[in-house]
């Protein structure tokens, strides 16, 4: 009795785009050299077993390694021809194939029998994002949330308050709360629960989340990582730069005293902190939908 044959390879893609050894080879070590500068900071301080209260969040709460940002994706539609040496790198990475031809391209059709309801989920959340006006009334309050009436060194930086507890508590108190956003929401103290006007959830995701948040236009970079290879590699970068970019201002606008990273506050407590804010936001928005539209052509 014989054994059963090998699985054949796939046939080539026609439809797709073909990126000669060349071509393919010059865009992944670019893609490389940008994402060892975006990440070079955070890696120098690693090796030194050092903290970055603003930075680090982008690694942690969004768990993500440097080697993740440095691989290079090209996107759905792409195929990779091979060289001298074989098949590009990617014929060993999970969710790609190698045609006949010994070109590479990402597999949609094993990707989505493993990541269909991923994909769904993403795209029908950055769609009815996009979708939504922006709201701008919300003054990043939901990081004044976090600390409200809580005690001296429970913070979750270490980092002193800029107005001191009660001024920080008095700010809230002065203020209409309204997060739209859960992953925010929930690390709101039980004092400031029920201060916020909205309640969101994990089943009202689709339905709460507007592109004037800065955490949702963060997670746009989330939603990036989400889908993994479906995102070719510049855009993953550009979710990125971005989300790092929204987390300065998110921390500038913060209760916490950013100048010891050489950083001046965004006083939302003034009338001018508030346009300054107003004015970021609306520029994150634009940006963010962008990167929305990007990452949903990548769904289609």
């Amino acid at each position: 009795m014989t054994s059963p044959a090998a699985t054949p390879p796939a046939p080539a893609p026609a439809p797709a785009t073909v990126l000669d050894a060349a071509t393919w080879r010059e865009l992944a070590a670019t893609h490389a050299t940008r994402a060892d500068a975006a990440t070079a900071g955070h890696r120098e301080r690693r090796s030194r077993h050092e903290r970055h209260a603003i930075e680090d969040f982008l690694y942690e709460y969004y768990p993500t390694r440097p080697a993740q940002l440095r691989r290079w994706h090209p996107g759905v539609g792409i195929a990779l021809a091979p060289d001298a040496d074989g098949p590009a790198p990617q014929a060993a990475w999970r969710w790609y194939r190698t045609a006949t031809d010994g070109t590479v391209n990402l597999d949609v059709d094993a990707y989505l029998a493993a990541r269909a309801d991923t994909v769904r989920f993403v795209r029908t959340l950055l769609a009815a994002t996009a979708a939504r006006p922006a709201f701008t009334g919300c003054f990043g309050l939901h990081e004044w949330a976090m600390v409200y009436r809580e005690a001296e060194g429970d913070h979750r930086h270490r980092l002193p308050l800029r107005l001191g507890t009660a001024g920080t508590d008095a700010v809230v108190e002065q203020h209409r709360i309204r997060c739209s956003h859960l992953d925010a929401f929930r690390f709101f103290t039980p004092e400031a629960v029920g201060r916020n006007t909205l309640h969101p959830t994990r089943q009202t995701q689709v339905d709460d989340e507007q592109p004037g948040c800065l955490h949702a236009n963060m997670d746009v970079y989330k939603w990036a990582l989400k889908l993994g290879p479906l995102v070719p590699g510049d855009l993953l970068l550009e979710c990125f730069e971005l989300a790092s970019q929204i987390r300065y201002t998110d921390m500038q606008a913060s209760p916490y005293d950013v100048s010891s990273y050489g950083l001046e506050p965004i006083p939302i407590e003034t009338p001018g902190g508030k346009a300054d804010y107003v004015r970021r936001q609306r520029g994150f928005a634009a940006r963010s939908n962008v990167l929305r539209s990007r990452l949903l052509a990548q769904c289609e």
